[in-house]
């Protein structure tokens, strides 16, 4: 793996090797080492950086939903895009996933913000950024992360089909370039924080979604959490 050692499931570290190999991935990982040798803290924890990954492998990847980077606060981040363990208080832009959740499918909305369910049945939880320094949002874009989940999301679109991307936010839509329409569903909405203003609700990306995997013949995803 040239100089870099990632611990991530087998698939796709065949599937990304050329990428850890590259000299950009090289300075990402100096650049985190030399952050926490200033001692600033980083999210997620190490073991949990690439926890979308571990439990999403590329053979049972179904759907992506693409967030930014990780939350900021203690205890928050766990390496699923919008995801929280149990014990933390559900975010705001997640208790709206979950007001658009009953609305389209009227499943009632839960007490805990952990997505590792729908992980396991393929929806890959994927950030642009796969760390962040704590309390400073953003700290790690541009820092080479980007390059690589492009990477990420390229091969999804090159190597699989009839994958569903879920893109919120102008972040996420402008990776839409990276996809192939053709033979994916690609679905676009404003994003779920309350800052959008609502704009949000009433998407209905979850039940298009497993229309089309029905369609498929892919199987729908069990949101139920």
């Amino acid at each position: 793996m040239g100089q870099t050692i990632v611990k991530i499931e087998e698939s796709w570290r065949k599937a990304l090797q050329k990428e850890f190999d590259q000299p950009y991935f090289n300075t990402l990982i100096q650049f985190l080492k030399s952050e926490k040798n200033k001692g600033k803290t980083i999210y997620p924890p190490g073991p949990l950086i690439f926890n979308a990954f571990n439990t999403t492998p590329l053979s049972n990847l179904k759907v992506v939903i693409l967030g930014q980077d990780p939350y900021i606060k203690p205890n928050q981040a766990m390496g699923l895009s919008f995801s929280v363990p149990k014990e933390i208080r559900t975010p705001p832009s997640l208790k709206n996933i979950y007001k658009e959740l009953n609305t389209d499918l009227g499943l009632p909305i839960v007490n805990h913000g952990d997505l590792t369910a729908w992980a396991n049945q393929g929806v890959f939880l994927l950030n642009a950024a796969l760390t962040v320094e704590a309390g400073n949002s953003g700290a790690h874009l541009k820092k080479g992360w980007e390059q690589f989940t492009d990477a990420v999301i390229r091969l999804i679109s090159e190597e699989r089909e009839h994958i569903v991307f879920m893109l919120w936010g102008n972040f996420a839509k402008a990776k839409g370039e990276l996809i192939d329409a053709n033979k994916h569903l690609v679905l676009k909405a404003a994003h779920p924080s309350p800052l959008a203003r609502g704009a949000y609700f009433g998407s209905k990306h979850f039940s298009q979604a497993n229309t089309y995997l029905e369609n498929k013949g892919l199987g729908a995803i069990d949101w139920t959490l």
